[in-house]
């Protein structure tokens, strides 16, 4: 089990960092915190192997950015970051540590940036992401200028960081390390609890508690709010309440705090009446379909109901809401085939991604892309992940991508695919990357969705396939948002 400690927040300032260098900074998280630490006018360096599509963002900001591991990478430099993806061996920490440098995780490089702010944090197994997004742009039409550090980039505003003049700092708070028990945040949003991150935490109950830490973390001038749908959610506000902590619920339950109803999700969107103490706060629209989706935006609606904002700015910022990069996030047409790209790995995103999608499929049928993310997770919930694969009709499906670990006998996706239940002819298990945009292309028809979903360097996968899709016909691809074959209007996210 996991049992990493990371220093509480404190009074240490993003400033007091000095120089920063951050290892393996073309990761999403670290991107940002780069980007955060960028537009606050730090001087940021960091290495990378690979070049992800968030280095040339951070490279047009100021940041230097090494394409090798090595100890000059180091030269200048105050403060060293890391995320848990960075081994303690790793060259550039052991030089670092030699060199006596202050040397920082990333969230306690994030805690440091939000020392004199009102810091809104959301955690939760699924749906952080988008609840995060949501909050940020609900404060942002608040005109309130929030600085935030989301786990992804909001689409069309191309950034998941940015540093800002207002009190609020809303921040992804991640729980798969325990790393998110370092803030002291004013605002508590929990999503959703569900078993996942159990290398971390071994069981259910001890991820519960984990969650329940984190929420008493919160100011007591502050409040909690947590999902009246979710079970964990359920028993979590259950908890706090019975030891005199302010809480507050959403979802479609009879007593939620915030309660939803006439809850409809089509391909165009989806959309809610919602009510809080008593009070109808009309209708909330999401140009983005799932219900999941709604029960994210009502986070966010109770969030900047609490903090007396105006509720005309959350449901205007929710109505144009774009989406988020790797959250339902439409890569383009080709050949009559719509390709998108969704973050989830673990089963109940799966699902109800997957079951969204099949709204947007319609007579369509729906092709996955799927490669799993971490091998301990795959093991655990194979029977999970199985079913919820199980919604394709087509399964093309890539080997666990797990940094670090090592696969054990009868592990790995080749034990996955025999679980999923779908006939021989309507999955398959592809090795090589390079050989994947042929598979989608053979079995891809007019008419058909295409997803690719799970870990992250499946997101670099779309415009393989649209190429190989458009490599059909030799027609032209139409790329981001626009307009679908059926002429129904799509967004990006």
């Amino acid at each position: 089990m996991n049992t990493a400690q990371f220093t509480p927040a404190g009074t240490m300032t993003a400033e007091d960092l000095g120089r920063i260098h951050l290892i393996g900074v073309g990761g999403v998280g670290m991107a940002g915190l780069a980007r955060l630490f960028l537009t606050r006018g730090l001087p940021v360096s960091g290495s990378e192997l690979r070049e992800w599509p968030s280095l040339a963002g951070l490279r047009a900001l100021g940041g230097t950015i090494h394409s090798t591991h090595e100890a000059a990478n180091l030269d200048g430099v105050d403060t060293v970051v890391y995320s848990s993806a960075i081994p303690q061996d790793h060259l550039e920490m052991v030089e670092a540590r030699r060199r006596g440098l202050r040397v920082l995780h990333r969230s306690e490089a994030l805690a440091a940036a939000m020392t004199g702010r009102r810091t809104v944090a959301v955690a939760g197994t699924h749906g952080k992401t988008s609840t995060t997004s949501m909050v940020t742009m609900v404060l942002q039409q608040a005109g309130t200028d929030p600085s935030f550090v989301i786990g992804g980039e909001i689409s069309e505003v191309g950034s998941g960081a940015h540093h800002g003049t207002g009190e609020h700092f809303v921040v992804e708070a991640d729980e798969s390390d325990r790393s998110f028990l370092i803030y002291r945040p004013f605002v508590s949003i929990i999503t959703n609890i569900e078993a996942d991150h159990l290398n971390t935490y071994g069981d259910l109950a001890n991820l519960e508690a984990a969650f329940a830490e984190f929420a008493r973390l919160t100011d007591p001038d502050g409040f909690v709010v947590t999902c009246a749908d979710d079970a964990g959610g359920r028993r979590l506000a259950e908890t706090l309440r019975s030891e005199g902590r302010r809480v507050w619920t959403y979802g479609e339950a009879a007593d939620a705090d915030l309660r939803m109803s006439d809850v409809t999700s089509s391909a165009q969107g989806v959309r809610f009446l919602a009510e809080v103490e008593g009070r109808s706060l009309g209708e909330i629209r999401l140009p983005i379909p799932g219900r999941h989706m709604a029960l994210n935006s009502a986070a966010a609606v109770l969030a900047a109901y609490l903090l007396e904002l105006p509720v005309a700015a959350a449901e205007a910022a929710l109505g144009a809401f774009p989406g988020v990069r790797r959250r339902f996030e439409r890569k383009g047409v080709a050949d009559g085939v719509l390709v998108y790209d969704e973050y989830a790995y673990h089963p109940t995103s799966m699902t109800l991604a997957l079951q969204t999608l099949r709204e947007v499929a319609g007579d369509g049928r729906l092709i996955v892309v799927f490669q799993p993310y971490r091998l301990y997770r795959t093991r655990d919930l194979q029977a999970e992940i199985a079913a919820a694969l199980g919604i394709a009709d087509e399964l093309v499906l890539l080997e666990v991508f797990g940094p670090g670990e090592q696969r054990g006998p009868g592990e790995g996706s080749a034990a996955l695919i025999e679980a999923v239940p779908l006939p021989a002819e309507h999955k398959v298990f592809v090795e090589a990357w390079d050989d994947v945009p042929a598979e989608v292309a053979r079995r891809a028809r007019t008419g058909d969705v295409v997803v690719t979903m799970g870990a992250p360097p499946i997101s670099l996968m779309g415009d393989q396939l649209l190429d190989a899709l458009l490599a059909r016909t030799g027609g032209a691809a139409a790329l981001g948002a626009g307009v679908d074959p059926d002429g129904a209007a799509t967004t990006a996210g």
